[in-house]
């Protein structure tokens, strides 16, 4: 006699008519027909090699085999589906972990948080922030928001947010602040520009996207962070770039100005997350952040 369990089907075939005390119902229940549970129902006996039912009138009647396996069935998928509930509300009463650069954490999500945690209460949002290189498959962490390049890949849900739009920002405290917010964006390629090492291809993409000869820039003052670079330019120390999406509140202050205005890059500012865990709260995030950016 095998000494492997039975399939699971079969077993949920015979716990349901078992219960039930009716195949009728167990098909109903398991959204199958009757002869699929009967088929299962006698697969289960040729497995164990005894019979389960007899029959009595018209209908079944559980033999002693029947019975203690009926009993044992009921105690085991009564857990499986009490643990699997279990399972399910934690994971909705689990905070939702978002990681995100600490540029972007700093310089736009904290200042719409409190309004995201009112209009998403169920999220119980928490928030992991690095100015490191992210990995958007780390344990732990259900989604990553970052600027990033397509393709996408196979095993990542990639929710697209918007285009990143890159452009040059100066404070009104800037030194040459009057000379240069009227003068054309090839003015920058004399002027010392402020730059961070995480982002270098900032400048030249910039450039090129301006018909400007990128080698003629002339970088000055850099930075390890982007915002430390964007602070940089806000107390007037020279001309930085950045993502549009992360001065706009800078923009709507006046404490940076972008004369020279802003152009699309390649990448995208996207929500990914791990196909394997995706929820339905990813979702609902990503809808939010698309309204909060248009």
């Amino acid at each position: 006699m095998s000494q492997d369990l039975p399939p699971l089907n079969a077993l949920r075939a015979f716990e349901a008519a078992a219960r039930l005390n009716s195949v009728s119902h167990a098909a109903n229940e398991l959204h199958v027909t009757h002869g699929a549970v009967s088929r299962q129902v006698r697969a289960l006996e040729e497995h164990l090699g005894v019979a389960l039912f007899s029959k009595e009138g018209r209908g079944l009647k559980l033999t002693d085999a029947g019975i203690r396996l009926r009993d044992v069935c009921a105690e085991v998928f009564g857990r499986l589906r009490s643990t699997c509930t279990e399972l399910q509300q934690g994971q909705a009463d689990a905070p939702f972990v978002l990681a995100c650069p600490g540029s972007l954490l700093a310089r736009w999500f904290i200042p719409r948080l409190d309004r995201l945690n009112r209009e998403l209460p169920e999220l119980r949002l928490q928030l992991s922030a690095s100015e490191g290189e992210l990995d958007p498959r780390r344990s732990g962490v259900d989604a990553t928001l970052w600027f990033a390049t397509p393709p996408w890949p196979a095993d990542m849900q990639v929710f697209e947010l918007a285009a990143e739009r890159i452009g040059p920002v100066l404070s009104p405290r800037y030194a040459r602040f009057a000379e240069l917010q009227q003068a054309p964006a090839s003015a920058l390629l004399g002027e010392p520009l402020l730059h961070t090492s995480s982002r270098p291809q900032a400048w030249p993409s910039w450039a090129a996207r301006n018909a400007l000869d990128a080698s003629a820039l002339k970088l000055g003052q850099g930075f390890e962070h982007l915002y430390y670079l964007l602070e940089a330019a806000a107390a007037g120390l020279g001309v930085a770039i950045a993502p549009q999406q992360l001065v706009a509140d800078d923009l709507a202050a006046g404490r940076l100005v972008a004369p020279w205005g802003f152009v699309e890059t390649s990448a995208r500012l996207a929500l990914w997350v791990p196909a394997r865990r995706l929820d339905k709260r990813a979702e609902r995030l990503a809808e939010w952040l698309r309204a909060q950016l248009q």
